[in-house]
């Protein structure tokens, strides 16, 4: 099979915080922004990395998803339990400088894991867990 990733998507819930942060702050590149208010599907991906971008998607808008459910994503976001994501980099200490420079929120300073990775932890202002991975 040859098989790649292409997009995955991500929750928000206020669209210009997460563009901000992304953009702003991680410095993605927006590659689409559709709809408008809190409806805003906003597409962003690394420069270097044309062919897979991250969808920044309103949460639980589905019309297939219940009340109850509804109540449970926006807890499991607000744990920051509900999506993950890992990126990498090339310089781990001064990315984790310039994010807490930021204000960033951040959960776990860089450190060395025993499954052989170094990598850092912080938030997305919708709660998202990001992982950064020093690349190696």
């Amino acid at each position: 099979m040859d098989i790649t990733l292409s997009a995955t998507f991500l929750p928000h819930t206020d669209p210009e915080a997460s563009l901000a942060f992304w953009r702003d702050t991680l410095g993605f590149s927006v590659r689409q922004d559709v709809g408008s208010g809190t409806m805003r599907w906003i597409t962003v991906g690394a420069a270097d990395q044309s062919d897979v971008s991250i969808v920044l998607a309103p949460a639980a808008v589905d019309p297939g998803v219940t009340d109850a459910e509804r109540e449970t994503i926006t807890a499991m976001m607000a744990k920051g339990t509900f999506a993950i994501i890992t990126l990498t980099t090339p310089d781990l200490d001064r990315v984790f400088r310039d994010l807490q420079s930021a204000g960033v929120e951040i959960v776990q300073e860089p450190t060395d894991q025993f499954y052989g990775v170094r990598d850092c932890a912080i938030r997305d202002p919708a709660g998202t867990l990001i992982r950064i991975n020093e690349r190696r």
